[in-house]
């Protein structure tokens, strides 16, 4: 077995599952949900290459979605991983359904995934992205000054969560310098500009959308099921962009259903 190119986070056993997170993220948006998942599965939870503590590449990053694909393969291959089961939040959503569509993965659950919105929509969300990014790079003391009061802390991450205001405090800055430090941001994003997903999966897919999503709006939930009406289609009441602060147990439960680990 050869060693992994990226960092990651490994809990529990049984059969393998892997987290992908969205662009200028980085594992730990998955800690929430860790345990809960590790109860069932081997749970490995990814860095994508240039992303929180993976470099990029030094070949350079994959061009292309299907470079993507082939190159998570490769991660798997080097964990000893053969089709495991994978769920993905956003870019990492976009990438778990791209996974299931080559036949790499034994099921999908893709959390407000990229790929079903309008070029406009994804202006929109790629802009909300960027100017968080901006933001995070005040100075230090400056940035953990604004995060540790509950009001600025809500609405510097009002966009992507329901509840901001719940963040601890270290998640918070820790989320901020990961997308402040994501070196392959800017690659990432011009490369997805025209990304549409139009696979055809044939393994079980869960695809669930946080009815208060405001990065990647609720309504693109619609062009989803239309594209994929083979797929188990879920709503998360409540919940933001990257449910799985919002709603822990619930996107646990999701995630479990399609993997099989519990009933649906």
């Amino acid at each position: 077995m050869s060693r992994p190119s990226v960092a990651f986070e490994r809990r529990g056993s049984g059969p393998p599952l892997v987290l992908l997170h969205g662009i200028g993220h980085h594992w730990a948006a998955w800690t929430p949900v860790l345990d809960l998942l590790a109860a069932h599965h081997d749970v490995i939870a990814l860095d994508l290459p240039g992303f929180g503590r993976s470099p990029v590449p030094a070949g350079g990053l994959p061009r292309d979605m299907a470079g993507v694909v082939d190159a998570v393969t490769e991660v798997f291959a080097a964990l000893g991983l053969d089709r495991p089961h994978v769920a993905g939040n956003s870019l990492g959503g976009a990438i778990a359904l791209e996974l299931a569509a080559a036949g790499r993965v034994a099921s999908a659950t893709a959390l407000s995934p990229a790929g079903f919105c309008t070029p406009r929509e994804l202006r929109w969300a790629l802009g909300v992205l960027t100017t968080h990014r901006a933001a995070a790079r005040i100075p230090a003391p400056a940035l953990r000054a604004v995060l540790a009061r509950p009001a600025l802390r809500a609405l510097a991450f009002g966009m992507i969560f329901a509840r901001p205001a719940a963040l601890a405090v270290d998640v918070a800055l820790a989320d901020a310098r990961a997308l402040r430090d994501a070196r392959a941001f800017r690659a990432v994003a011009r490369a997805g500009r025209d990304y549409a997903f139009t696979g055809a999966p044939t393994v079980p897919v869960t695809v669930a959308w946080g009815t208060r999503d405001r990065v990647l709006p609720y309504r693109q939930a619609a062009v989803a099921r239309q594209r994929l009406p083979l797929a188990r289609h879920v709503d998360l009441a409540g919940c933001g962009h990257v449910p799985m602060h919002d709603e822990p147990a619930l996107v646990a439960s999701v995630i479990l259903a399609t993997t099989g680990a519990t009933p649906a």
